[in-house]
Order: C-alpha cells, then sequence, then structure tokens
C-alpha cells in the first residue's frame, strides 16, 4: 500500500509538472501574439510594457541592440512611434502595419522562469494613396519576412519578453516583388549608437543579414528526433555550386557586437 501511495505522487508530481509547462508555453505564445497585435497598431507604449524590467532586457533589430527599458523605450517610442506616428500612441489614418505571427515553437527551461522562442513574422505595410502628400513615407507598399529568435523571463509570476531578436531576411515591394529588390534597398542601417545618434541602438550588432543573403537564422533547439543541433556549415549559404567555404561565416544567436 505504502508502495502504491508513493507511486502516486510521483505520478501527480509529475503530471503537475507538465500541466504548468504547457500553461506557460501558451502563456508564452499569447506574449507574443499580443506583442504583435499592439505592434500592428502602433500602441508602442503597451509593447515596451511586454518587456522584462531586467538589467539584461534587450531588443536586437536590423544592427542595432537597445539595452534595458530605457533601450526598448528609445526604439518604439521614440523611433518608430516618432517615424510611423509622429509621437502619438495608436494608429494614424492610411498607415498599415500587419505582423502575423505564426509557426511558434516555445521551449521552458527546467528552472520553469526561463524560455526560448521562435516565432516566423510575415509583414504587410505601407501606406494608402490619400495620405502620400501628408505622411512623411509618401505613397510606398512593402512585403517583409523574418524570424524571431527570443527569450523571456517570468517575473512576479508573470512572463516577459527578456530579450527579443528580429531577423527581417527578405525585404520586397508591391510592384517588383523580391526577386529585384536591391541589397541597398532597404530602411538605413544603423552606424552610431547612443548617444552619439539620439535614437540609436546602445551597441552595434556585428552580424546584419538581408536578402538575397539566406543563411539560417540557428535555431534554439535540438532536432527533436536525433538530438543534435543543425551543423555550423549548414546554416551558412554559398554560392550555387561552391564549396561552403567561399560563403559569409554562419550565425548565431550569441551576443556580438560590432567594433566601430
Amino acid at each position: 500500500m505504502g508502495s502504491e501511495v508513493a507511486e502516486l505522487k510521483k505520478l501527480v508530481e509529475s503530471l503537475s509538472k507538465e500541466v504548468t509547462r504547457l500553461a506557460d508555453e501558451g502563456e508564452i505564445k499569447k506574449l507574443h501574439f499580443k506583442y504583435g497585435y499592439y505592434l500592428d497598431k502602433c500602441l508602442y507604449q503597451e509593447v515596451v510594457d511586454l518587456f522584462a524590467d531586467n538589467p539584461d532586457t534587450f531588443v536586437e533589430f536590423i544592427g542595432g541592440r537597445y539595452r534595458g527599458r530605457e533601450g526598448v523605450q528609445r526604439l518604439y517610442i521614440g523611433r518608430f512611434a516618432g517615424n510611423f506616428v509622429k509621437g502619438r500612441n495608436g494608429p494614424v489614418h492610411g498607415f498599415l502595419l500587419d505582423h502575423a505571427q505564426m509557426q511558434d515553437i516555445v521551449d521552458i527551461t527546467p528552472d520553469g522562469n526561463h524560455a526560448k522562442g521562435r516565432f516566423r513574422a510575415l509583414m504587410s505595410a505601407g501606406t494608402h494613396k490619400s495620405i502620400q502628400d501628408t505622411h512623411p513615407r509618401g505613397f510606398v507598399q512593402w512585403w517583409e519576412g523574418g524570424v524571431y529568435e527570443n527569450e523571456y523571463i517570468k517575473e512576479n509570476g508573470v512572463w516577459k519578453i527578456w530579450k527579443l531578436k528580429y531577423f527581417p531576411f527578405w525585404h520586397a515591394d508591391f510592384a517588383r516583388g523580391w526577386s529585384n529588390k536591391e541589397i541597398g534597398e532597404f530602411i538605413p542601417l544603423d552606424t552610431k549608437a547612443y548617444p552619439e545618434s539620439p535614437l540609436g541602438p546602445d551597441e552595434i550588432v556585428e552580424q546584419l543579414m538581408l536578402w538575397p543573403d539566406t543563411r539560417v537564422i540557428p535555431f534554439h533547439y535540438p532536432h527533436p528526433v536525433t538530438g543534435k543541433m543543425v551543423k555550423e556549415d549548414d546554416l551558412r549559404a554559398p554560392e550555387y555550386g561552391k564549396d561552403v567555404s567561399t560563403a559569409l561565416p554562419a550565425l548565431t544567436l550569441a551576443e556580438t557586437v560590432k567594433k566601430l
């Protein structure tokens, strides 16, 4: 009888841990999807409030890393709100930013207080012709595809975004599509850090990829069957028929800083 009770206790404990893990995965997925919905409508204050109040919090975005809540606020409220909606919190008539978030993979660490997540983003964006003379972007339409490889942290029992890394790996306008997009036809990349650049990142990131670069954004997780990570050389993208040694180095999820 005693052994049966002990076995039942173990089973209950195991099931309790599994229920907690599944609940945490669901909360993190909802957290990231809510991030996308807020971002869609330029609700940048709500976006900032999703981030952890932690000294290691950051956002990595197109060549720059914005550190801490101050850096996160500088990016979303200072830069994005200032450029897209003239500083207001919320949308402006005729400006479109739709970030569909999908293919979510979330893994909780054994301590139950940290997690990693990979999401694919597909964005359609632009301005309506009726505002081409009043909006600073003029008349523009574009598609964008990218991948998030994020880290999350539980603060006071609430899951928050801790380290957000967004890799926008292709970009295209509607008229010409992605095949005709030139390498330099993207938003201006950061070359100066804060405070030299008032709305710039705290650090310039060493690695950067832009279409037609097709390197693999590294996976935070091992292969579900073999248990192995993808080989570094297999993350690279040589030109057709050429040896992998001729290709750019593999991307990394580790934090890198460019020496200026």
